[in-house]
């Protein structure tokens, strides 16, 4: 019996930047078995699909098999056949230049079911995150996409130049950069102006983009052979004569750099959107990862005695979320707490509280075990405190509580373990010096970076998040570039900023 035919969804992923990928297209990826997908709709687009999907990248020039479109069409007709829920990633938007109706013909002939969601165009996105408006009611009232690179053996007088050339609006011009002395002279020779001005844009939203400022006469020399790599869109016009205070995107104070974020997985998302929104590009490369504690039945035990103690102290967030997830498991909920009072290391921990809606009663101006303890001793001298802690980590804590006269009772509340095996295209780009920038947060962080790149990280500027942790990086032979003011993720982007000038 033959199954159901699938789903597919033919998806424009917008120009690059996956926070322009639509709410629709995001909710189909998230759903789909399989993934085909363009190289131009950015990789970073691929972190909204599920866990075990089939992902096939259809190729790029120059990096491994380019898929033909008849290959492409055959996989999705396969996939749908046998029931599977597909994502046909586009750049852009799939119905402009991107061979969208090939793909339907397939799949209506096969029976298949389709959903066509549309993406940001990257020709209106390309002026957008280059500062110029494609329309303007002054000197462009209309606006006419073309193509650069027709379907190989079309008449080569099937874009009629004349009428073009005298079109008193904006062209723009998709993958025009290697036929760029061929559609620049047929413009010309038509009429329109050599002064003309025309606006190139690369890899339009992303941190790498560029933007050149030339005109009619000049883009053939521009885009000559070797000189700029596609992709490239052309925006040519009145409109692309921009003042500078209009770029907003390359004009952000991490543009251009590249930093790597070295917290575990799961905590990394706020740090990388800061510093997205700031400008840079994000590589991520946990050094440690975070694990249920290896005896479960201590941290229940703990959560069921909440009532036994003066003081819960939470040295991370993650023993926050650990010891509440164990109360919850063991059948409680936040009034568990109600009658102890928190102390929590740092504002981090302080949030995290917050969202299991608890307070804390105590947090020290300086995020640091020696603070904390110091800051708590007078509170709990004689009385009993729980510590909530991972698995490894400095025992200071700990030992002042004990020598203030506190009868301290320790839980491990979650395992931090090394990551041994890095990303291989994160340590190439280490290892070439393609990364200026290495956050180290912690100092477990710090010591399994070392294990994990070594030498390579000579290469990278190191930012730690305190002295303490600078100090491991010193002992361990890889001294900091720069260290946080404030002990904190934020304090770590500070420092970034103030390295580059910003």
């Amino acid at each position: 019996m033959n199954p159901q035919p699938g789903m597919v969804y033919l998806i424009g992923a917008g120009p690059g930047d996956p926070g322009l990928i639509t709410v629709r297209g995001r909710e189909c990826l998230e759903r789909a078995d399989v993934v085909l997908y363009d190289y131009l709709s950015g990789p970073r687009v691929l972190e909204w699909t599920r866990p075990g999907a089939e992902l096939y990248c259809l190729g790029r020039h120059g990096h491994g098999k380019l898929w033909k479109q008849d290959e492409i069409n055959a996989k999705l007709v396969e996939c749908g056949k046998a029931g599977k829920t597909v994502a046909r990633l586009k750049g852009g938007d799939p119905s402009i230049f991107g061979r969208l109706a090939e793909e339907l013909d397939a799949l209506t002939a096969a029976g298949i079911p389709f959903e066509i969601i549309p993406g940001i165009s990257t020709a209106v996105a390309s002026g957008a995150y280059a500062g110029v408006t494609i329309t303007d009611r002054d000197q462009a009232s209309c606006v006419t996409f073309l193509t650069g690179h027709e379907k190989p053996g079309k008449d080569e007088d099937s874009l009629d130049y004349a009428a073009l050339a005298k079109l008193p609006g904006t062209l723009v011009i998709y993958m025009g950069v290697t036929t760029a002395e061929q559609w620049s002279s047929r413009l010309l020779e038509h009429g329109r102006p050599a002064d003309t001005p025309v606006l190139l844009v690369r890899r339009c939203s992303l941190p790498d983009q560029q933007a050149f400022e030339c005109t009619l006469g000049e883009v053939a020399g521009v885009l000559a052979p070797g000189k700029v790599r596609p992709p490239v869109v052309a925006i040519v016009g009145p409109v692309a004569r921009r003042p500078e205070a209009m770029e907003w995107f390359s004009g952000r104070p991490l543009f251009g750099q590249t930093v790597l974020v070295t917290r575990p997985r799961h905590q990394a998302a706020p740090m990388v959107e800061r510093l997205r929104e700031l400008g840079s590009e994000c590589l991520v490369q946990p050094a440690i990862k975070i694990g249920p504690p290896p005896q479960i039945e201590n941290l229940h035990d703990a959560a069921l005695r909440c009532g036994d103690f003066h003081w819960i102290v939470f040295s991370s967030s993650n023993g926050v979320e650990s010891f509440m997830s164990a109360v919850y498991q063991c059948g409680g909920d936040a009034r568990r707490l109600g009658g102890v009072k928190l102390a929590a290391i740092g504002p981090a921990t302080v949030e995290t509280l917050a969202e299991h809606y608890l307070t804390a009663d105590l947090c020290p101006a300086e995020y640091r075990a020696e603070a904390l303890a110091e800051a708590l001793a007078p509170e709990c001298s004689e009385k009993r405190v729980l510590l909530v802690r991972a698995s490894r980590g400095r025992e200071v804590l700990a030992e002042m509580l004990a020598d203030a006269g506190t009868e301290i009772e320790q839980v491990v509340a979650y395992l931090s373990s090394d990551v041994t095996t890095p990303d291989p295209d994160i340590a190439e780009a280490l290892n070439t010096g393609q990364v200026p920038w290495t956050t180290v947060t912690s100092s477990a962080i710090a010591r399994s970076l070392v294990a994990l790149f070594g030498e390579a990280l000579r290469n990278t500027k190191l930012v730690a998040i305190s002295p303490l942790t600078a100090g491991v990086l010193e002992e361990l032979g890889y001294p900091a570039a720069l260290v946080a003011d404030e002990y904190t993720a934020d304090g770590v982007i500070k420092a970034i900023l103030r390295g580059c000038g910003a």
